[in-house]
């Protein structure tokens, strides 16, 4: 009869190992659950500035636009190693007003984690900018432009977001 305990108490062990392998592998795909509750944070990245700025209107225009990766975070660049990595995108989705004609994403830096150090990743970490290339109507403008990220830790990666970057483009 203890030989049979003995065996369940084993067979109920691997059991309950492998409901926790399976539960942090999950995670790490599905992500998002146990970085925002160790960072507190909701906002991996966040738009600095400009709030507003006036541009000749009618006239091309370089738009500087700064952005923050929170500590101990990064986020893939526009261009990651990896064809299932999704990539940092800025948008100006359904302006009239002001149309973006160009950008130029800065280049991201070769990283590689402790949890896979064989695999290099491209990416933005601390303050990163997007030089645009933009054109704007004559008037006032609220602009609602989108920044598309995943951000990730040392361990896993949180879901995709997208956070708005709005401006106030004045053309003149």
């Amino acid at each position: 009869m203890n030989k049979d305990f003995t065996g369940m108490r084993i067979f109920l062990g691997s059991v309950a190992l492998l409901a926790m392998a399976t539960t942090c592998v999950w995670g790490q795909f599905v992500g998002g659950g146990l970085s925002q509750q160790k960072t507190g944070r909701t906002d991996a990245v966040e738009y600095l500035y400009p709030e507003q700025v006036t541009v000749p209107a009618g006239r091309p225009y370089k738009l500087t636009l700064h952005f923050r990766v929170a500590p101990g975070l990064h986020i893939n660049s526009h261009t990651p190693h990896d064809e299932f990595l999704i990539p940092t995108v800025f948008s100006i989705p359904g302006s009239k007003q002001v149309r973006m004609l160009s950008i130029n994403y800065p280049a991201g830096v070769d990283a590689t984690l402790s949890t896979n150090p064989k695999e290099k990743l491209n990416v933005y970490t601390n303050e990163f900018i997007l030089d645009t290339q933009i054109v704007a109507e004559p008037g006032n403008h609220l602009v609602e432009g989108k920044l598309h990220y995943q951000a990730c830790d040392e361990h896993e990666c949180m879901p995709p977001k997208t956070i708005p970057v709005t401006i106030d483009i004045i053309g003149k």
